[in-house]
């Protein structure tokens, strides 16, 4: 791997820093009619081809709530509403010409039928559940950060770790002009694995021999639980795709 400037060499944030935070934008919407209507609008019919949608849109789900799927990308991503982290999926073909997308655990998040139909899977809905097309959506993108706003992003993952532990969890990374966004996601998904260590009792115990988390960079992306650290690899040059999940870092720490 080529070197690259460093900024600076180590960068260790406390939870007093102040906090930053990440989001992704979403236009406007109105509620969907029909999910069919929702789906293919007025005119949709079906003519023996897959139907299509935007490569970019959002969704409602049938009980509640909504995502982004951003299919402009070889990897496409889902971002749920409730959550700030992007899940990058790998499709893969499926009975009867659908396409399940899976986490990086090979996991379904998303089942599309070649009718356009699609079906979300979550921890709160294990068995599925129908989402219906509501319009086009802002593109699911790293966003540029200066040395400052990583610095203010690793304050913000060590303060909602800290807080979720009730003790300093400090964040530690090394990164790059080129590798700053990257490495600014990948240190708020693994706050968020924290937050849903400290949610259970054997989470808790599992977080009770964690003092800090650590960044580098590497071949491939991972996780691992060593020593009292919880060290996250990513590789820069995979995108969003570089980094784990939350449930890998969770599988990682044997909580799952």
């Amino acid at each position: 791997m080529s070197a690259r400037p460093v900024l600076p060499l180590r960068i260790l944030v406390a939870a007093t820093l102040a906090a930053a935070g990440i989001g992704v934008s979403a236009p406007a919407h109105a509620a969907p009619g029909s999910l069919r209507e929702g789906l293919f609008g007025q005119q949709g019919r079906y003519d023996g081809r897959r139907f299509s949608a935007p490569p970019v849109a959002r969704y409602v789900v049938e009980d509640g709530g909504g995502f982004i799927l951003d299919r402009s990308t070889p990897r496409p991503m889902v971002k749920f509403e409730d959550s700030a982290e992007v899940w990058v999926l790998q499709p893969q073909p499926a009975p009867r010409g659908d396409i399940i997308y899976k986490n990086d655990l090979g996991e379904p998040v998303l089942r599309a039928t070649r009718l356009g139909g699609l079906t979300v899977f979550t921890r709160q809905r294990p068995s599925g559940a129908a989402a219906a097309l509501v319009a086009g959506a802002t593109p699911l993108r790293l966003q540029t950060l200066g040395p400052e706003a990583l610095l203010q992003r690793l304050a913000q993952a060590s303060a909602r770790a800290s807080r979720a532990a009730r003790r300093l969890i400090p964040f530690e990374a090394d990164a790059s002009p080129e590798t700053a966004p990257l490495v600014a996601d990948a240190a708020m998904v693994a706050a968020e694995a924290v937050v849903r260590l400290a949610a259970d009792s054997e989470g808790r115990q599992v977080l009770s021999g964690v003092d800090k988390v650590t960044l580098v960079e590497g071949r491939r992306p991972g996780a691992s639980l060593r020593g009292g650290v919880i060290l996250i690899t990513v590789t820069p040059e995979d995108g969003m795709a570089g980094r784990p999940s939350s449930e890998r870092i969770l599988a990682a720490a044997g909580a799952r």
